[in-house]
């Protein structure tokens, strides 16, 4: 434990209150975070003894850092806003100026978030992943050779954005409509991959290197009410009638047990950092191959997969953030 170092902690965050007044969208927003969830990390970090800061977001940590100000440790929850890379341009400044900061480095968060390069390294790594293709242009579409049926989302986003029951798609023209639809609308690369049947899981890490660990396995299962095949950006909103959440014991579920070690080994090869989420799911024959991997993810005390398959595995939120902290202090020590 190294909570006793009482570290001074800044806060980096995308309040989606702050953009919706800028005139930004409810899809665009989706990813970012409420004052309940910034709110909730404060006062756990206060609660184990850390003076905080709040800074906010890319912009104002450049002008904080530029007035001189600095911390023992940046806990990032920071999305961002523009581009591919978003989510590494935060991590990537604090490296910039050698300040530790939470969750993984600017590369994984950068490789993480573009889906076909994921999938690209850990097929390499050996490991279980559906067949895919990236679609960078409409002229890619006809270049799709995979066995129907098909699975179509953007390659750089989360929340589910861009998922519906239209991802699954059984035909050419299916297809085609599909893709030309997300190019547009989103105006990224397009990820095409063998749509699996199977059971859904979604693993917690806790850790870094040796250190990481699986703090629980949970399957996501869609109830009748839930827009089927997939789970949607609209199904993960309205969870509540559409989705029940079940964590599986180790040892009492093969299937759960394969899906987590994939997660684990997925995390360890995509250089994963102090907490995150591996998503998995199984294919007819049951077994598991990994989705996606998001090395930020989201931590609303009440609703994220995260804190709630943590919960329900007997960790309670603050030992979540305690040991998240305690994961990304190690590196300070290293560095002294």
């Amino acid at each position: 434990m190294l909570q006793e170092a009482h570290l001074k902690i800044g806060l980096t965050y995308d309040l989606r209150s702050e953009y919706l007044a800028l005139g930004y969208d409810h899809e665009a927003t989706a990813e970012l975070d409420s004052e309940a969830t910034v709110s909730a990390i404060d006062q756990t970090l206060q609660s184990l003894g850390h003076q905080t800061d709040r800074i906010g977001h890319l912009r104002q940590l450049t002008s904080r850092l530029a007035a001189g100000d600095r911390w023992d440790l940046v806990f990032n929850i920071c999305e961002g806003m523009h581009g591919r890379s978003r989510e590494s341009q935060l991590p990537a400044l604090l490296e910039g100026w050698q300040i530790p900061c939470t969750f993984s480095d600017s590369l994984t968060m950068a490789v993480c978030l573009h889906k076909g390069l994921t999938k690209a390294v850990l097929e390499r790594a050996g490991l279980a992943t559906a067949a895919f293709h990236v679609v960078e242009t409409a002229a890619d579409i006809d270049r799709v050779s995979l066995a129907w049926p098909l699975f179509v989302k953007p390659v750089a986003e989360g929340t589910g954005k861009g998922v519906s029951a239209a991802s699954v798609v059984r035909t050419p023209a299916e297809l085609d409509t599909a893709c030309r639809h997300l190019l547009t609308r989103f105006s990224q690369p397009v990820l095409v991959e063998r749509y699996l049947p199977g059971r859904e899981f979604t693993v917690g890490i806790l850790g870094t290197g040796p250190a990481a660990r699986v703090i629980g396995t949970m399957e996501v299962e869609l109830l009748p009410t839930a827009e089927q095949g997939c789970y949607s950006m609209e199904n993960k909103e309205h969870w509540q009638d559409r989705v029940r959440y079940s964590l599986i014991p180790a040892g009492q579920d093969p299937e759960a047990d394969a899906a987590a070690e994939l997660a684990l080994q997925s995390w360890l090869v995509l250089n994963g950092r102090d907490a995150g989420r591996i998503d998995i799911r199984s294919a007819e024959d049951g077994r598991p191959a990994f989705i996606e991997a998001n090395p930020l993810a989201g931590l609303n005390p009440d609703y994220s997969d995260l804190p709630m398959l943590a919960g329900k595995a007997g960790m309670s939120f603050q030992q979540l953030i305690c040991g998240i902290v305690d994961s990304a202090a190690a590196r300070i020590l290293q560095t002294h």
